[in-house]
């Protein structure tokens, strides 16, 4: 039986199957994934998906002399979207817009130098990543799984974000690009060895992209471990529909379904308290541009939003972007979504075509189970176990508005 919204023991299908089959292990879960369309306001169709496979091609090697893969997945519109293997980074995303030009609507870099530059460190921004064991925050980097104490590495204001010091986005990624019956997909695999930032159990990993021809990019997590161990994945990538025609984020309309936020304190772990967002700049049932009450917000929007809808796959947020007709479309089968503004981004960065990220440059829509999530009982269990498997999807899916 699950033990929360997406852990459980589950019958045959794909996800699960690549999992086991990078393991070498049989297939043994159901695949509960779902494609999803372009957003109603699109004339976008979905014509039959490309046969050919993602091309690769050298992003740059690491100091040890490690050539890093960057793998180029695309459809029949036009749409493409590029992935490292290191840190599994998306590390640009071509969509069209209301005049069909594509324009990169993503923050990062044309090697995998800028990823390991010293400004890049310093700042250590996360873009574009796949984010691991534990995404967002872990109070003081401790937890108690039945009776046994944790410490796991500490990197952020005395807590633990993002998985530690080195998390998932620092790994090197087993990549094996494919195609489906939705496009082109590239599978990436890893092995979180027991110990390895502190957590418990061999966690072996298996992340899947998917572009699909309705304009959709899909990524597909899944996780078994041999000890229980806390999990949440998510991705990190940094979101501006207008890049090139616009510094920052600002002018995009946002929609959140969501009616209570978790509170934070002054180092941004929960109280346990889920405010009700009505009458407060929190507020995104409806549509509000980014900066129209950014300013009441102390450093930004940095939070966690509680989805309405928790089971199965749902809306976790809708953005439209006024200058290029630009909207995304975010669902999930998550019960939360971290809605941060780039509110650390200072200049210091320049991306591609020599684009400099200042404040508020994107904006990061991360789904995922709740912060310090091991250490409050009130909210959905992230607690992974063994002969259970971990399974969630969330998909961006773009299109226009005229």
């Amino acid at each position: 039986m699950p033990i929360s919204l997406r852990f459980g023991l589950l019958a045959t299908g794909l996800s699960t199957s690549l999992l086991l089959a990078a393991c070498d292990s049989k297939p043994t879960a159901q695949n509960t994934s779902s494609t999803t369309t372009a957003p109603a306001d699109s004339a976008a169709t979905k014509p039959n998906a490309t046969t050919t496979m993602p091309t690769s091609a050298s992003f740059g090697k690491m100091a040890d002399g490690t050539e890093i893969q960057l793998f180029t997945l695309t459809n029949t519109q036009g749409m493409k979207a590029t992935i490292s293997t290191f840190g599994g980074t998306l590390t640009s995303l071509l969509v069209p817009d209301k005049d069909g030009k594509l324009s990169d609507v993503v923050l990062g870099f044309d090697s995998v130098g800028g990823y390991l530059s010293p400004e890049f460190k310093k700042a250590n921004p996360y873009f574009g990543a796949l984010i691991g064991r534990y995404g967002n925050r872990i109070a003081k980097g401790k937890f108690t799984i039945d009776g046994q104490a944790y410490q796991v590495g500490v990197n952020n204001n005395g807590n633990s974000l993002h998985g530690g010091n080195v998390g998932f986005n620092q790994k090197i990624w087993t990549a094996k690009p494919g195609t489906s019956a939705d496009g082109q997909t590239l599978t990436l695999s890893y092995l979180s060895k027991d110990g390895e930032e502190g957590y418990p159990g061999n966690l072996r990993v298996t992340v899947t992209y998917t572009l699909t021809e309705a304009n959709a990019l899909r990524i597909d997590y899944a996780a078994t471990t041999d000890k229980a161990t806390p999990v949440n994945l998510t991705n990190h990538a940094y979101f501006n529909l207008a890049q090139g025609q616009s510094k920052d984020v600002l002018a995009h309309q946002v929609t959140l379904p969501a009616d209570r936020y978790t509170v934070v304190d002054d180092k941004q772990i929960p109280t346990g308290e889920l405010k009700a967002v009505k009458g407060t700049p929190f507020d995104f049932t409806t549509p509000h541009a980014i900066g129209e009450r950014i300013a009441q917000v102390p450093g930004g929007y940095d939070h966690n939003w509680v989805l309405n809808q928790a089971a199965g796959q749902h809306s976790a947020a809708t953005v439209y972007e006024p200058t290029t007709g630009r909207t995304m479309e975010v669902t999930t089968d998550e019960p939360g979504v971290q809605f941060y503004t780039g509110n650390f981004l200072d200049g210091s960065l320049k991306g591609q075509n020599g684009v400099v990220y200042g404040q508020h440059a994107g904006f990061c829509l991360e789904t995922q189970h709740f912060p310090d999530s091991p250490n409050q009982a009130a909210f959905p269990s992230t607690i992974l176990k063994p002969g259970e498997t971990y399974h969630t999807s969330t998909s961006y899916a773009f299109g226009v508005r005229k």
